[in-house]
């Protein structure tokens, strides 16, 4: 007979987490996970379907992960949300602890070892989407300018250091804008497009924060009771400005695909305070461009959360952006020159504890004629850069810290 007490910890553990409730009334709620996880959106056998991702590798199927545990292991029913929405508006009233039933029991079972269940996917076996999505958040907020380095990257070296400077002694508030959604949003691999004519294509790597619960004047000291979790945002901007001249956010921040999302959601429990030093890379065609960490945040996500809330309600899956690191494309900071996005281009964005967005970049061809109200090309000749990445192996100290 085997005895309990003669095994290691960890696997009396591992036992005891995958025998099932006898009943409802006795059955004790998981208090953590065995392993942390990650929640994202796939598209498997033509369907959109919420998934548990583990170790980067394996996607678990919520909803028929969970119906096994119903149907042969006698666990108590639980309602199953049919998308990544009603997950997050469910996570912390009961649905967490479900998910935390199947992730102990696929461990324990060796579900992702050797032979895996029909509900057990690679990663490269399923496409990833945008992980919120049908519906879409009601609002993406992206903060401006939120990192020192960030600030007036295209000045001379000494009006940039007068401007950080004043910066430190006096941040002001955070300055959220609006950044488009159903149209914008598209998930890892989706190509970003360039629109007819427009050649300064830039991108910004941002962390993105989901709201897990309705906020409105949220004190920072709370705010991070009202995080579902994080996710990975691209903030790609159209820096050729409106016609006739000038700044125009609409067509700076409004186009179709410029907002790429995911690959999938790090639940609040399993990601270090943000502000903690996480790094951020973007890479553009193999050549280093961003490579930075939170740190130099000007304004906290907490504080993000506060300045948000005070202006409008945030609704469980919107998502503020948490800004970007310097080196931008139209910065000069960096690398002494300006360099935008091509058609041809391949895009990494990565965040580190989060993941990895990879997108090609496309160039819109043609487009119909109009009456002279579309929008013109503006033209960006690339024999403007004194010398571009590609001539040079890309590395941090040779590219990013010249």
């Amino acid at each position: 007979m085997l005895r309990i007490s003669s095994l290691p910890a960890v696997v009396v553990s591992a036992i005891l987490l995958a025998s099932p409730p006898a009943s409802a009334q006795n059955a004790l709620l998981p208090a953590e996970s065995v392993e942390p996880f990650k929640l994202g959106t796939f598209e498997i056998d033509d369907e959109d379907r919420v998934g548990i991702v583990l170790r980067d590798e394996f996607v678990v199927e919520l909803q028929a992960a969970n119906r096994h545990l119903e149907r042969h292991l006698n666990y108590p029913r639980v309602p199953m949300p049919g998308n990544m929405l009603e997950l997050i508006e469910t996570y912390e009233y009961g649905l967490r602890h479900r998910i935390y039933e199947i992730v102990n029991h696929a461990v324990a079972t060796g579900q992702l070892s050797g032979t895996r269940p029909g509900h057990v996917h690679t990663v490269d076996e399923v496409r990833t989407l945008a992980p919120i999505r049908r519906p879409y958040p009601s609002k993406i907020l992206n903060a401006a300018v939120n990192y020192f380095d960030h600030i007036s990257e295209g000045a001379p070296q000494e009006e940039r250091e007068r401007l950080i400077a004043e910066r430190e002694e006096d941040p002001g508030h955070p300055y959220l804008f609006h950044k488009s959604v159903r149209g914008a949003v598209i998930g890892n691999g989706d190509t970003i497009v360039i629109p007819y004519g427009r050649n300064h294509a830039d991108w910004e790597n941002e962390m993105g924060v989901v709201i897990g619960r309705t906020a409105k004047y949220v004190p920072a000291t709370e705010a991070n009771e009202y995080i579902f979790g994080y996710t990975i945002l691209i903030d790609v901007s159209d820096r050729a400005g409106r016609p006739g001249g000038g700044s125009d956010w609409f067509v700076g921040k409004g186009h179709d695909t410029h907002t790429p999302m995911g690959p999938w959601i790090v639940p609040r429990e399993f990601f270090a305070y943000p502000e903690q030093d996480v790094h951020q890379r973007t890479i553009l065609s193999g050549a280093i461009m961003q490579d930075s960490g939170t740190e130099d945040m000007i304004h906290t996500v907490a504080e993000l959360i506060e300045y948000g809330s005070s202006v409008m309600t945030l609704f469980p899956g919107d998502v503020i952006a948490a800004g970007s690191p310097s080196g931008v494309g139209s910065g000069t900071a960096v690398r002494g020159y300006r360099w935008f996005m091509q058609s041809g281009d391949e895009l990494v964005v990565e965040i580190e504890g989060i993941g990895r967005l990879t997108h090609p970049i496309a160039q819109e061809e043609s487009r119909p004629e109009g009456t002279g109200s579309f929008l013109p090309p503006a033209p960006w000749d690339p024999s403007e850069a004194p010398t571009t990445p590609w001539e040079s192996e890309p590395t941090v100290e040779g590219l990013l810290r010249p």
